[in-house]
């Protein structure tokens, strides 16, 4: 029965934390490797308008809904304009506003945006109150009338949705040999231009088909002056789909950004239809954590609670040694429970490890050793007073001290600076290990006492390799919830009753008799 409550609980912390892992990976797109860089596009928006003297309101759309893109960050740039940013049902529009504006005027908007880290429907959800319901057909005048009609009836024969439907009638549109009834409903218009998507969504509005204009910027590194890109937008009843109004073709190119959706201006300076817009387009790349972090807030998911960005910056670096704790106390288990290297204590190893992140290596082996072999000296000193316990440990606490003092004012004078370092180990710990290692040297003789010191030193390091090493600290304070997967381990390697390493060399000649 405990064998089996083991084993469910092993399952179930090995399954939550690889799941939450595999959850933020796929939808935060978090990185598990460190260093990682990916692109963010920078799209800026130059409004060009001449003024007449007198004050000015200009008034553009700004994007809500990126389509396959999130919004990190904008910018508002605009010299002795005042500034409002308006929402109405999800659509934001940005206005600017002035007393007096006379000549050439340029107004300027950027934002940095990402692709998401999850491909998501190319339709967005909670739309419906956008649907523009078709309840009867227009009044269409002579000719137009007759030649939407007729294209109409041919294009309903040869299809069976309301998306072949569009399909169909956008091909015929676009025939590079068209009859008379399409060079009508053509009127010379731009196959690429807003008012041709008006006009697809006049005719449309003929088979009481919802459909709107949707305006976009393609995102190629190095444009400078890029025109708005029109695309038109059908209803099914259940969803929005795209299709490219010059060619028929279904969705939308891999680089389109969805900029402002319905028929209304992008531009309206003093309530017209005026002035000009166009896009620059730059790519740079960025920290892949940190464009997570921005991501994770944009997309408000319920996984960016579980991420530590939002701590204080003082905090996140304590909880970045903290965090790596638990992986030198995996070493430490290894090593006493299947190797069976004996060490002063469980806990001394983990924490001299961390001295060492302080000191680096090679000095901290060298203070270490240094520290304890004087203390240890002077510890034999003190047992010749035949002190008592808790005033003899002060003893080796105040000469501990003392003697981090010493090696401190020696490295200032030889210019040593990792002499200070030492200043970082604990004290406590240090004086704990003199004295257990006294004790063992009285009791079993130096032989043990070295044994265990050579052990917790050797244990140490390596804790110390563990708990340096870049992959791990970037994969834990990403993943916090790896100390599930720990403490999953921690309970099967509890249950081991086997033989150490250690102990298989001891008696191998017995095991080969």
């Amino acid at each position: 029965m405990r064998s089996v409550q083991t084993t469910l609980l092993v399952f179930v912390l090995m399954a939550t934390g690889v799941g939450l892992m595999c959850l933020k990976v796929q939808q935060l797109g978090l990185p598990l490797l460190p260093g990682q860089i990916e692109p963010v596009w920078s799209v800026e928006a130059k409004i060009e308008f001449d003024a007449s003297g007198k004050g000015a309101v200009v008034n553009f759309d700004i994007p809500d809904q990126l389509g396959g893109y999130i919004l990190l960050e904008e910018y508002f740039v605009a010299r002795n304009y005042g500034l409002n940013v308006e929402t109405d049902k999800g659509d934001r529009r940005a206005e600017w506003s002035t007393r007096r504006a006379r000549g050439k005027q340029r107004l300027y908007y950027r934002t940095e945006i990402v692709p998401q880290a999850s491909p998501e429907p190319e339709v967005e959800k909670g739309e419906k109150h956008r649907v523009p319901i078709v309840e009867t057909a227009p009044e269409y005048a002579e000719p137009l009338k007759s030649a939407i009609g007729d294209v109409l009836g041919e294009t309903r024969a040869e299809s069976a949705d309301i998306f072949s439907f569009v399909t169909q009638l956008l091909v015929k549109l676009n025939n590079e040999a068209p009859d008379g009834n399409v060079l009508v409903i053509r009127d010379n218009l731009d196959p690429k231009s807003d008012a041709w998507v008006d006009r697809l969504i006049y005719v449309l509005a003929g088979a009481r088909i919802s459909s709107r204009l949707v305006r976009g910027v393609l995102l190629e590194d190095g444009q400078s002056d890029q025109t708005p890109t029109a695309w038109l937008e059908v209803h099914n009843g259940e969803q929005w789909q795209g299709f490219d109004p010059s060619s028929g073709d279904k969705g939308y190119p891999d680089n389109f950004v969805r900029w402002s959706v319905g028929s209304e201006p992008l531009l309206k300076v003093d309530g017209r239809n005026a002035g000009r817009v166009s896009f620059a387009i730059s790519q740079y790349g960025h920290s892949l954590a940190s464009i997570a972090r921005d991501r994770a807030a944009a997309s408000k998911s319920w996984l960016s609670s579980l991420l530590l960005f939002d701590l204080p910056v003082s905090t996140q670096n304590v909880y970045r040694t903290l965090l790596m704790i638990p992986l030198g106390a995996l070493v430490v288990a290894f090593m006493r429970t299947l190797v069976g290297i004996p060490t002063l204590g469980t806990f001394m190893p983990i924490l001299i490890a961390v001295a060492f992140r302080e000191t680096e290596l090679v000095w901290g082996i060298a203070l270490f050793v240094l520290v304890t072999s004087a203390g240890l000296s002077i510890r034999f000193y003190l047992e010749r007073l035949q002190l008592l316990l808790v005033p003899r440990l002060c003893s080796v606490l105040v000469l501990v001290v003392l003697l981090i003092l010493i090696i401190s004012l020696i490295s200032a004078r030889l210019g040593l600076d990792r002499g200070f370092s030492i200043a970082l180990f604990p004290i406590v710990i240090l004086t704990m290990v003199i004295e257990h290692m006294s004790v063992i040297w009285e009791e079993a003789g130096p032989g043990a006492a070295l044994k265990e010191g050579v052990g917790s030193l050797l244990v140490a390091v390596l804790g110390y390799l563990v708990m340096s090493e870049d992959h791990l600290q970037h994969i834990v304070f990403l993943f916090p919830e790896v100390l599930l997967i720990l403490l999953a381990v921690f309970i099967v390697m509890g249950r081991y009753t086997g033989y150490r390493v250690t102990e298989v060399m001891r008696f191998r000649d017995i095991v080969e008799r």
